[in-house]
């Protein structure tokens, strides 16, 4: 009884996890009534092993997929493609980075651990029920009743399937979740497959690919422009949530701060190639003015030739700038793709304060290095983009503002970790998760705002934006892609320039702001501030 139970109930459980309801574990599954037909029609020993381990194997890397498909879903809205199994070490990265480095590993084994014994339990469970069967181990009579038993099992199956019956109101009694796991993800990979076949001509056709320097962003001629990615800074930060009352607030107050010291904003909406994470997919979107929605896409991208905004500026005379505190090796896409004179990592940024959860530096110490190290003094026009990560899941511990002046090398944060929330103690409770990541968004704009107030540039031009919206916890199960996306400057021809694009005055963008698709960026910023 215990394998019948087994080889009923195990392979339904890929499709209790892609539906997400314990009612798809009430079925009747076509995977091992293969696996028995099979069995009863190999005569050797060796080979009904062979097959049973196999059937095992499928049925565990079917619930391997559809827990990994589920995780996708939940966390960055679409579905797992097998071409993207490098990102399952950044996924690692992010979990190490909540519950610590011991409990992610202990994490990995058990989960390992449990897969080698389900393979087992179900390879011997496959054989055990086939042995009932056949007739060299049981009398005729059992046999007959197996046989027949079997049959009955085999016609329901395919009488089932035929009517599309139901044993449970919307959930069909034929099912092969297992099978319909693995196509659905080999679908998903022939459709990255595609999607990279077409990328060449998508590569290709590009209007300013061979624009020479003296043509682009003259309208900017002279300015230090910064493109600032605000980590996971989505539109439920600012629009329809229970915490987006606090941001909302600090947007408003930074409002009236960069009209006191002449600055103008005007802002919109962007929606982002990626949800929840990922953020190199919206990077790169944003600089090269294509769709790239998957990690096949981008890891063919950034070894082509596609003109990227930074190489843009470069080509225009800009010395370019790559503030990437997260990044602790490295980058070799950074001067070979992005074309960055200048790369900042987490190991050149002289800092010697604490880590924050993911974020290795806090974001007030990135603004105050780049601030005196590639805007201070007389220089060349920079073209940077910066990465600000202290809004990065899990959310805890956080950092707090501290006077700009005190920021010295970075200890002045010192005692802060110990003093906020721990990661695990956050993600308890998902409430406390939306406050956290409330909270984070807060401050990352915070220190951006003593930024723009301590630099006080007449020639600098910030854009900034969210690459993503945060994970499903905090989304909601509705959220779309939008992230909000503002331009700040105190040149008034700034803002002439971008006067076709309607957007909003301020730094709140409404919620019937303009918006547009990521990849449409490029080409606009472009239009708007290069010589016609």
């Amino acid at each position: 009884m215990a394998a019948i139970v087994l080889l009923v109930f195990v392979p339904l459980v890929p499709g209790a996890v892609a539906d997400g309801s314990p009612a798809a574990l009430i079925a009747l599954p076509a995977e091992p009534i293969i696996a028995v037909l099979l069995l009863l029609l190999l005569p050797w020993r060796l080979a009904r092993v062979t097959v049973a381990a196999a059937f095992a194997i499928v049925i565990v890397v079917a619930i391997a997929i559809a827990g990994i498909d589920a995780g996708y879903r939940a966390v960055l809205d679409i579905a797992f493609d097998p071409l993207d199994w490098q990102q399952l070490g950044d996924a690692f990265g992010v979990v190490r980075g909540a519950i610590g480095g011991s409990a992610a590993s202990a994490l990995v084994v058990l989960i390992a651990v449990l897969a080698v014994g389900v393979v087992v339990l179900l390879g011997w469970a496959a054989l055990r029920v086939s042995a009932a069967i056949r007739p060299a181990q049981v009398r005729e009579r059992a046999r007959g009743q197996g046989m027949v038993a079997l049959s009955v099992v085999t016609a329901a199956w395919a009488v089932a399937a035929l009517t599309g019956s139901h044993l449970v109101a919307g959930q069909p009694a034929a099912v092969a979740p297992s099978l319909d796991a693995i196509g659905a993800s080999v679908a998903h990979a022939a459709g990255a497959f595609a999607a990279v076949a077409d990328l060449p001509r998508q590569i290709a056709d590009d209007p300013y690919r061979d624009t020479p320097g003296t043509a682009l962003l003259t309208a900017l001629a002279g300015k230090d422009v910064v493109f600032a990615f605000v980590e996971s800074y989505g539109r439920v930060a600012v629009h329809d949530s229970g915490f987006s009352a606090g941001v909302r607030r600090v947007l408003r107050d930074g409002e009236t701060q960069l009209s006191a010291d002449g600055y103008g904003s005007q802002s919109a909406f962007l929606t982002s190639p990626t949800f929840g994470g990922l953020s190199w997919l919206a990077h790169s979107t944003l600089h090269t003015g294509l769709w790239i929605d998957r990690q096949p896409l981008y890891s063919k991208v950034i070894r082509s030739d596609r003109l990227t905004l930074s190489e843009a500026f470069r080509r225009a005379g800009w010395h370019t700038v790559s503030v990437s505190p997260a990044n602790t090796q490295t980058w070799s896409f950074g001067t070979s793709f992005y074309h960055f004179d200048t790369l900042l990592d987490a190991n050149n940024v002289g800092y010697r304060g604490p880590p924050f959860g993911y974020a290795p530096i806090p974001d007030q110490y990135t603004w105050k290095h780049f601030a005196d190290h590639e805007l201070a003094g007389p220089h060349q026009p920079v073209m940077a983009e910066v990465e600000l990560i202290s809004s990065h899941t899990p959310w805890a511990p956080l950092p707090t503002l501290v006077p700009w002046s005190e920021i010295g090398d970075g200890s002045v944060f010192g005692p802060q970790p110990l003093q906020g929330e721990s990661a695990s103690d956050v993600w308890r409770d998902p409430e406390r998760v939306k406050q956290a990541y409330a909270q984070s968004i807060r401050y990352s704009l915070g220190a951006m705002f003593a930024f723009l107030h301590e630099s006080d540039d007449r020639d600098l031009v910030l854009v900034v934006l969210g690459d993503h919206q945060p994970a499903r916890i905090v989304s909601g199960p509705d959220a779309g892609h939008e992230v909000p996306i503002s331009i700040v400057a105190q040149d008034p021809a700034v803002f002439d320039a971008i006067d076709a694009w309607q957007w909003e005055d301020g730094m709140l963008p409404s919620p019937h702001a303009p918006i547009w698709p990521m990849s449409d960026f490029r080409d606009r910023f472009l239009e708007a501030f290069s010589a016609e």
